[in-house]
């Protein structure tokens, strides 16, 4: 008989208990040592903590919010706020306290679960949040406190022995609960982090989120492998949390890295097998990478940059349908053994794919990480729909794409452009946002992405950009900023990038320089400088970086090509409001700080340094 799939997101965590009970789920380190529990351990924990939001009178349908940063009690908080019939509303760690204030009296919380990180801004919350009761936190707080207003605040310990005491009362009351939840039912309320007003509140149904599940188990061929992931993006991100399902659904081993900053070497002690990240990430270790090879010094230099080109034709030859030829092939096996197998070691040495979204990622870099035996398989997909709309596979990875759409997922190019979907992924809507829901979805159903693209002969699906970030010159002519950037970034020496040009004649560019490399660059070429913001004046270091730019983008047509750059000295940041916590660029935002410098770009026949 066919296996019975589940149909809801307690089904799916119940079944995964089951099936790999003795297996270790969580793998997190604590006092410098790597710990496990096992599917048995966290099935246990999760049912100790749903029976006692039960016990305190939280019922089906109230919505509770998840305020830290990732840790394996955000995990058990999400499963177990489910399986107790509630609603999550998972907060970035990054919002302001403002941003938080508005998503928990939208969402009318009734609890909210804390890290100690965030209890005293959850305290200060209270008093404007009339709907909160009860504040759990992760540590930190030993016992009960009940407040003057009513709200108590009780430890994750203090709510475990409660469902403890109800379970040994009442053996069947957790089944009993879990159960009651149905495909169509609320599971999740994110608030999308957004570039422009308030966040909206997308509504995922428990049916929206195990059928991404099931679908990315299918297409990505994940089954009972023995994989081992870390994870590092937030899970207040629909991204990693449905990617945590797929994990739970199949038994991979979830390593919890102990932030951003340690994944490299937590890498190096986990080594694990696949991993899901941004772009952002993939650029940094680039970067790295390269600072490395160059500073190597004669003859390993020459024999780094031979093996880069090296793997570029083979990556260019052997990815989508084509083929290697014998050198070829005999060249890329020598570049392997001579630097790409560093490469593999430095990222743990069992990396059988990475997965990658949110954002477009350069060509080159996606070539030679391919080439290195790293593949990085792009996909697509937004909070709306659950978010998988599209992802290349290890079968079928074709580098500039994001992917064949996934099965049971329907695509559609609108005239426009607009890509357009259809399918069990898609949101139940925006909360309490009548109006939002109506200009998102047309008299067909379908939804609306927001996003530019078009479907090859093939069915791979290429995304250009988002729709409202069209650059549209003064001589009407419309630019896809995310392609010209992706395109920039493919130089060693740009760390971050942001193309302008709305109703201008031409477009131009903010560009942060990699430091680094620029000053290895001066040292070399005996340029001096005092501090960053002198270098970056220096005509030659400008005369490079535009010629970085013009090298880049050799293939973008004449209306689109960077006519103008300028060099800023510092890094955009989630917490200037310039990126999201997502880190896309907020180009509203970066347009406003940055008007001077813009309009400075398009009065003067040079490039500019800005502070």
């Amino acid at each position: 008989m066919p296996e019975t799939q589940p149909t809801t997101l307690n089904e799916l965590f119940s079944d995964a208990v089951d099936r790999h009970r003795d297996r270790a789920c969580f793998r997190f380190k604590k006092g410098g040592e790597w710990r496990s529990l096992s599917f048995g351990e966290v099935g246990r924990r999760v049912r100790e903590l749903a029976l006692g939001l039960h016990v305190l009178g939280i019922n089906r349908g109230e919505r509770i919010a998840i305020w830290s940063e990732n840790r394996p009690a955000w995990t058990l908080a999400d499963l177990a706020s489910l399986a107790a019939g509630a609603v999550d509303v998972p907060i970035y760690a990054t919002q302001s306290l403002q941003q938080v204030e508005y998503i928990l009296n939208d969402a009318t919380a009734c609890a909210i679960f804390v890290s100690s990180s965030f209890l005293p801004d959850a305290i200060q919350l209270i008093s404007r949040v009339p709907s909160i009761k009860f504040v759990f936190t992760f540590d930190g707080k030993p016992d009960l406190v009940t407040r003057e207003d009513g709200v108590r605040i009780l430890s994750l310990e203090e709510l475990v022995d409660r469902g403890r005491e109800s379970g040994a009362e009442q053996p069947g009351r957790f089944e009993q609960l879990w159960k009651t939840a149905s495909a169509e039912d609320l599971a999740t309320l994110l608030y999308t982090s957004g570039t422009t007003g308030e966040p909206k509140g997308v509504m995922l149904t428990h049916k929206n989120l195990v059928s991404n599940a099931l679908n990315g188990c299918r297409w990505l061929s994940l089954d009972d492998r023995g994989d081992v992931a870390l994870t590092y993006l937030p899970f207040s991100h629909v991204f990693e949390r449905a990617v945590i399902y797929i994990y739970l659904r199949v038994g991979t081993v979830i390593a919890f890295a102990e932030s951003i900053e340690s994944v490299g070497q937590n890498l190096l002690e986990v080594h694990p097998t696949v991993m899901t990240s941004v772009p952002r990430m993939f650029e940094k270790i680039y970067a790295r990478i390269m600072q490395k090879g160059i500073e190597a010094g004669f003859p390993r230099k020459q024999i780094f940059l031979w093996a880069l080109r090296v793997g570029r034709r083979w990556s260019e030859r052997t990815n989508g349908t084509g083929r290697a030829g014998l050198v070829l092939r005999l060249a890329h096996k020598i570049a392997d053994a001579l630097v790409f197998n560093k490469w593999r070691e430095a990222v743990g040495g069992r990396i059988r794919c990475f997965i990658s979204g949110g954002a477009p990622l350069a060509p080159e870099i996606t070539h030679l990480f391919w080439a290195a035996g790293l593949p990085i398989l792009q996909g697509y997909g937004l909070t709306e729909t659950s978010p998988t709309i599209s992802c290349n596979t290890e079968q079928h990875n074709r580098i500039g794409t994001v992917g064949r759409v996934l099965d049971g997922v329907q695509v559609q190019i609108a005239p426009d452009g607009e890509v357009l979907v259809k399918g069990d992924i898609v949101m139940k809507g925006y909360y309490n946002r009548p109006a939002a829901n109506i200009e998102s979805f047309d008299e067909e159903g379908w939804f609306h992405t927001g996003d530019i693209g078009h479907l090859d002969e093939d069915g791979f699906l290429t995304i250009t950009d988002r729709k409202k970030d069209l650059i549209k010159t003064s001589g009407g002519k419309y630019i896809a900023p995310q392609r010209i950037e992706a395109l920039i970034k493919s130089s060693r020496f740009v760390s971050q990038v942001v193309v302008v040009g709305n109703s201008r004649k031409f477009p131009s560019a903010l560009i942060v320089p990699n430091m680094d490399l620029l000053r290895e660059y001066a040292r070399l070429k005996s340029i001096p400088y005092q501090n960053d913001e002198e270098l970056l004046a220096d005509p030659r270091i400008l005369d490079l970086m535009q010629r970085q730019v013009e090298k880049y983008t050799s293939e973008a047509a004449r209306f689109e090509k960077v006519k103008k750059i300028a060099l800023l000295s510092r890094e955009l940041s989630t917490s200037t409001g310039e990126l999201t916590p997502t880190l896309k660029p907020r180009r509203n935002v970066i347009e406003t700080m940055y008007r001077d410098v813009i309009d400075r770009l398009y009065i003067t026949d040079a490039p500019v340094a800005a502070a």
